[in-house]
C-alpha cells in the first residue's frame, strides 16, 4: 500500500502528542513522526505493533488507532 495520504495523515496525527510513539513491523522499529521512515516500512499485508509512551499516551494511542482503521491498516496497540 504505499499511500502517500495515509502516511502524511499517521505523521501530523502522531506529531500532535508529546508521547513517544513507535511502529513496530517485523523486527524494525520506526519513529511514526518520521514521513521517511513510514515511507520504507508501510507496506501492506503486514500487521504492525504501536508503542506508545509519555504523558498523552492514553489521547495518542485512541487517535492513532482511529487513523490507521481509517485507511485499513491492521494496528494492534501494545499497552506495556
Amino acid at each position: 500500500m504505499s499511500n502517500n495520504a495515509a502516511i502524511v495523515e499517521i505523521s501530523q496525527a502522531a506529531s500532535q502528542f508529546t508521547s513517544s510513539i513507535v511502529l513496530q513491523a517485523d523486527n524494525k522499529y520506526i519513529d511514526v513522526k518520521s514521513i521517511l521512515g513510514l515511507f520504507t516500512t508501510l507496506v501492506g499485508g503486514h500487521s504492525y505493533e504501536l508503542h506508545v509512551h509519555g504523558p498523552d499516551a492514553e489521547e495518542a494511542k485512541a487517535k492513532m488507532s482511529e487513523v490507521f482503521a481509517k485507511h485499513n491498516l491492521d494496528i494492534k496497540i501494545v499497552s506495556e
